[in-house]
């Protein structure tokens, strides 16, 4: 792996962990989604004409259907990392959803794809997937089971995390669609697949607009940012080495779980997340 690589990577885990702040602030939902995919669009309407004119990439009816499929599977994500929240703290679905995601898309890279990463990093590999549990262990302190249910979410969102970076690793590196069409691509279609639901709720999107439109406007500018970064580094970097260093955001995740959400368990956590830390070096040196 490129020491360009790392920093875009690392630059993106930053950014990741900044906006799944600002969504666990916000009440969730569709209405919330569909606000900031269609803000998303038309921020970055710009960047993206750029890129079209100055690449100009052969753009035909598999891309785009590269691009649709990846909106699909965001949307899942969203909604389902929103529910995710509304269960749980930031520092116990973030890290499970973040570690189990680049567990499996790496076992499928490797088990299909043909990638063949080194010893040293099939152990970053799994110090980052236990790592990951370790932060999710602890039982639920008021006993009525609602870290299960947050925890299932967060396994649920992990598995859509696998599909969407090994989809999209196919658009960038296979099919050479540019990063940053990609992310639009996948921003607008998710935004025309949710508006004819917030035409009907149009009520409910102004009430979350004129509640969380800071967040709404914050997740716009970071989420796709993020993205195009790990996009770009996917673009001449293995998933088996991407997906896995990514999860250097989880020990920001937590720790802005614990100081600016004030959510417990925070030692226990901290020590999980310092374990995929070691992880995440060991997987970027080998």
């Amino acid at each position: 792996m490129t020491g360009f690589a790392i920093v875009l990577i690392l630059l993106s885990a930053f950014f990741h962990a900044s906006w799944n702040l600002l969504a666990k602030r916000s009440s969730g939902g569709v209405g919330f989604v569909w606000l900031f995919s269609a803000l998303a669009s038309v921020l970055y309407a710009p960047v993206a004409f750029i890129v079209l004119l100055w690449q100009k990439p052969d753009l035909g009816g598999v891309e785009l259907l590269l691009m649709t499929g990846s909106g699909l599977l965001h949307f899942v994500y969203f909604l389902l990392l929103q529910q995710g929240y509304k269960l749980g703290d930031l520092s116990l679905v973030y890290p499970l959803a973040r570690g189990t995601g680049p567990l499996l898309s790496s076992m499928v890279a490797i088990l299909f794809l043909g990638e063949r990463p080194t010893p040293l990093a099939l152990l970053g590999l799994s110090l980052i997937a236990i790592g990951a549990f370790l932060l999710t262990s602890q039982s639920s302190p008021n006993g009525n089971g609602t870290n299960h249910r947050a925890i299932g979410y967060g396994l649920l969102v992990g598995t859509v995390i696998a599909a969407y970076t090994l989809w999209d690793k196919q658009g960038v590196s296979t099919f050479l669609v540019p990063p940053v069409l990609m992310d639009y691509g996948s921003n607008l279609s998710r935004t025309i697949l949710l508006s004819p639901v917030a035409v009907h709720h149009w009520r409910s999107v102004c009430a979350e607009w004129k509640m969380h439109r800071w967040e709404a406007i914050g997740v716009a500018c970071l989420s796709p940012f993020a993205y195009i970064l790990v996009l770009t580094a996917l673009a001449f970097t293995p998933v088996s080495y991407v997906a896995p260093l990514r999860e250097i955001s989880i020990l920001i995740g937590v720790m802005m779980g614990a100081k600016l959400l004030a959510e417990g368990n925070t030692q226990r956590r901290l020590a999980g997340a310092g374990v995929m830390v070691c992880g995440a070096v060991a997987l970027a040196i080998g």
